[in-house]
């Protein structure tokens, strides 16, 4: 199981400092929650943010992975690819052109994800599941970090895993993101997900490297390989 830190969790007046100390970790994907105070109620950044990222990342060869949790996410693909995301995820909440938009960031060289909020019916992936690269669970009402993981979406992860397989899918990636912590990373990862998004558990008042290595010993501990 992969660890993702949400650098939306980080002291922006330390972002490259802290982001670094992720990465000399061993950690290799980074998660960058874009918000938009539509689909969402919260506001975050924007393509800028990526782009001053994308040094730091190919240094370690990390790959950074675009959250855009906003409205009509066909807009910003381009500016986002451009300023250097390996994978971009829309949410099928946000647009009713879910297939056009996997095919334009595939167009643009970019991995695609789909994500869907707790409440949204993993049926609306049927159609779309074979396109992408990247199926992403919340496991929180997106919009805000520091939640609780909702307990009741284990079931859902542990769905989507079954459907990946009996589809052949395996290659998907299965991500979750919401109150991961290290009470609640291993739990994911035994339901399922290959890649948990983890924020304050990870930037916290802790040196960052103690915070992902506990995590990583969570998971281990319950029989799981975590991999960076």
């Amino acid at each position: 199981m992969r660890l993702a830190p949400s650098l939306l969790a980080a002291d922006f007046s330390r972002l490259g400092e802290q982001t670094r100390a992720a990465l000399e970790a061993g950690i290799d994907w980074l998660h960058l929650d874009v918000m938009d105070g539509q689909f969402v109620p919260n506001i975050s950044f924007g393509p800028l943010v990526v782009a001053a990222l994308k040094p730091l990342a190919r240094e370690f060869n990390a790959t950074l992975d675009v959250h855009l949790m906003i409205v009509q996410p066909e807009r910003y693909l381009a500016d986002f690819a451009q300023a250097g995301a390996d994978v971009i995820t829309v949410h099928v909440e946000a647009t009713p052109h879910v297939h056009r938009a996997v095919q334009a960031i595939h167009h643009l060289g970019v991995r695609a994800g789909v994500a869907l909020n707790p409440a949204t019916s993993l049926t609306t992936l049927d159609e779309i599941l074979p396109e992408v690269d990247l199926a992403l669970i919340m496991t929180v009402n997106p919009g805000f970090g520091g939640q609780s993981f909702i307990a009741t979406l284990e079931r859902k992860i542990a769905a989507l895993r079954q459907t990946l397989t009996e589809r052949n899918l395996e290659r998907v990636e299965l991500e979750v993101d919401g109150g991961i912590n290290r009470d609640t990373v291993a739990r994911a990862a035994q339901a399922g997900a290959s890649i948990a998004v983890a924020g304050s558990a990870v930037f916290n008042r802790q040196p960052v490297g103690e915070n992902i290595k506990g995590l990583q010993e969570k998971i281990l501990g319950m029989g799981v390989q975590a991999t960076h």
